[in-house]
């Protein structure tokens, strides 16, 4: 029974909610956007490329099977 009350506790804490026309200033913001920091990009990239074996393929469209 308290494991079913946390449960719901917690789904009551964790609610999706509208944002505002004055509150999308905030998250546009240069701060907010996840490649504002071109070294972090490459660090991150690197990152992937070591542990997939793989390069590319981050905002292109299509599969690798070379069909684009």
């Amino acid at each position: 029974m308290k494991a079913l009350l946390l449960f719901v506790l917690c789904l009551s804490i964790c609610q999706c909610t509208e944002v505002r026309p004055w509150q999308r200033g905030k998250l546009s913001d240069y701060t907010m956007r996840p490649d504002r920091d071109p070294l972090a990009l490459a660090f991150g990239e690197h990152i992937y490329f070591s542990r997939e074996a793989a390069t590319g393929g981050r905002g292109i469209g299509g599969g690798g099977c070379g069909c684009n």
